[in-house]
């Protein structure tokens, strides 16, 4: 399944309480248990104002559905097309 990259601009995203945190994973879960399998959530990356979230799916649509029913922004979603790491270099 294709995987992407979603960058989420949250003013303050890297102040949010275990507590809030908590909360939009569990929105997020939700939301994402009554679309299917076609779409799911990997891990996220939480950084002062952004949030950076890895999601693998059919296709681009169902990120974006995800972010509309779940009220989360999307700013950018771009699909990987290639993973590399230091094994790369061996």
């Amino acid at each position: 399944m294709p995987k992407f990259v979603i960058e989420r601009e949250i003013a303050g995203a890297g102040k949010l309480t275990p507590a809030e945190l908590k909360a939009i994973s569990q929105k997020s879960c939700g939301v994402l248990s009554s679309m299917g399998p076609s779409v799911q959530w990997v891990q996220s990356y939480v950084t002062a104002d952004k949030i950076f979230c890895i999601y693998h799916a059919t296709d681009e649509s169902l990120v974006r559905r995800h972010a509309e029913l779940g009220g989360f922004p999307a700013n950018k979603i771009t699909r990987v097309t290639s993973i590399i790491d230091p094994t790369t270099a061996e």
